[in-house]
């Protein structure tokens, strides 16, 4: 069934017709697209539009195609255009002339916005309870390891000692922007664009508020033009999850890092890793590659329904169809990785003894020595340029700031005494740092149960 048959003499080419059809991929918005159809044939009984009568026997059809199509008792046709059109013309074959009264008020161009409006919505809930669950993972696992000493990088060079704790807590920010911008753009999502019509409203006495509260909508579109012209909502979407996914792609990154016998921080549980079919004593970090791999798929999404949007006058125009397997493809890859990383990293084993190791390297404690010389009352750019030298010399004797006799220390600055021994310790280093956002642990452990109550609450923002 053409929805729009009549105005032409002949059938569409079957290959146009392929071309033109939509249902391997909007099938998915079958409930959306019933839920606007309930409301949307309410509101017109209720406005006295159509009959009582009619309503109620369109209603009753709705609802039973709903059931049967999660019962597996209805397929939907690979053959119709769209899913709209399946089940307007299912309606109508199940109870005549009444379901021909469905589309009243309406165009396909004020459905399509609805149903994927409706659908986004809820696969936004559904993406922040997994961002929230890899968030706690993360809060918990940063309490437990809030005074394993490891070492901060820089340019991927040791840098400061922190602990790992302090170092998972700053993912744990990161993700708690993204839940807020999923947050954000649910509210500009939250708005119905039903009784646009086709661009220009219509001349039926719609009431749009009653329509928007039947579905849950927060406010109606104000300008009909604007209600089926754009799609800045799932663009927005798109965005959020990209800077999401750029998060998981650098957590994974270090990850994989971590788990190289180069770093050795961390073991992956079995269960996330596999092997090689040659080399039987590799252990991969596939989920995490994998992870950073799928970033640049939702990137390509983002920037393809970017393309797809930019040259579009107003107002609908069939380029706007490339809209939802952008946007779909986007939404299903956040999924998968959201709900197999939250495990992955849950279930790790952190090796403390290595990190440790890796933090008594590198000379990471010489900007404690530096300022270890501050509070003696030297001036700090006086005191980097004692402990560079202090630096060389442990380079050219083959030892670290913490072996270097004393008299080295005092060959440089007088102001040395032997108390900086204890002011450079890893430890010291650590615990020290006690400045809101710092790492010692006191400060760790406050952030992460912070960062719980916070997920709690849902004050994100």
């Amino acid at each position: 069934m053409k929805l729009w048959a009549g105005r032409f003499s002949k059938e569409v080419d079957s290959k146009v017709n392929d071309f033109n059809s939509s249902i391997s991929f909007d099938s998915r918005m079958y409930r959306e697209d019933i839920e606007g159809s309930i409301a949307h044939a309410t509101m017109l009984g209720e406005q006295g539009i159509i009959s009582d009568g009619d309503a109620m026997q369109i209603i009753a059809g709705l609802k039973q195609i709903l059931a049967d199509i999660e019962a597996g008792i209805l397929v939907i046709d690979p053959q119709a255009e769209d899913i709209h059109t399946f089940v307007e013309g299912e309606l109508t074959a199940r109870i005549g002339d009444a379901g021909k009264r469905l589309h009243t008020g309406r165009s396909r161009n004020d459905q399509v916005a609805l149903d994927l409006r409706l659908y986004l919505k809820k696969q936004v809930d559904l993406l922040y309870g997994e961002t929230k669950a890899l968030c706690e993972v993360v809060a918990k696992q940063a309490d437990t390891y809030a005074d394993t000493v490891m070492p901060g990088y820089t340019h991927l060079q040791r840098a400061q000692p922190i602990t790992f704790g302090h170092h998972l807590l700053a993912w744990g920010e990161m993700l708690l922007r993204d839940l807020g911008r999923l947050l954000d753009c649910k509210k500009r999502m939250d708005c119905s664009p039903l009784g646009s019509g086709a661009l220009a409203g219509t001349t039926y006495p719609l009431n749009r508020e009653r329509t928007a509260d039947l579905l849950g909508l927060a406010a109606v579109a104000r300008n009909s033009l604007d209600g089926v012209s754009d799609r800045d909502y799932a663009l927005e979407l798109c965005s959020a999850l990209s800077i999401l996914m750029m998060h998981l792609s650098r957590f994974s990154e270090e990850i994989i890092l971590w788990c190289s016998w180069e770093f050795k921080f961390i073991e992956l549980d079995d269960a996330y890793s596999t092997g090689s079919s040659i080399m039987p004593q590799k252990k991969n970090p596939d989920v995490a590659e994998l992870v950073r791999g799928k970033a640049g798929r939702v990137y390509g999404d983002l920037m393809g329904l970017l393309t797809a949007m930019k040259g579009l006058p107003l107002a609908y125009n069939k380029d706007m169809q490339e809209d939802k397997e952008a946007v779909f493809d986007a939404v299903d890859t956040a999924h998968l990785c959201l709900t197999t990383f939250a495990p992955m990293l849950a279930t790790m084993k952190v090796l403390p003894q290595n990190m440790r190791k890796a933090a008594a390297g590198g000379f990471i404690n010489a900007t404690d020595c530096a300022d270890y010389l501050v509070s003696k009352g030297l001036p700090f750019r006086d005191a980097y340029k004692a402990t560079g030298s202090l630096v060389a010399k442990c380079i050219e004797l083959g030892t670290t700031l913490e072996a270097l006799p004393l008299s080295e220390y005092q060959a440089v600055c007088d102001r040395f005494d032997s108390d900086v021994y204890d002011f450079i310790s890893l430890d010291t280093c650590v615990s020290q740092r006690k400045v809101l956002g710092g790492p010692a642990p006191e400060n760790v452990k406050a952030q992460a149960q912070a960062m719980l109550e916070r997920l709690k609450e849902g004050t994100v923002l």
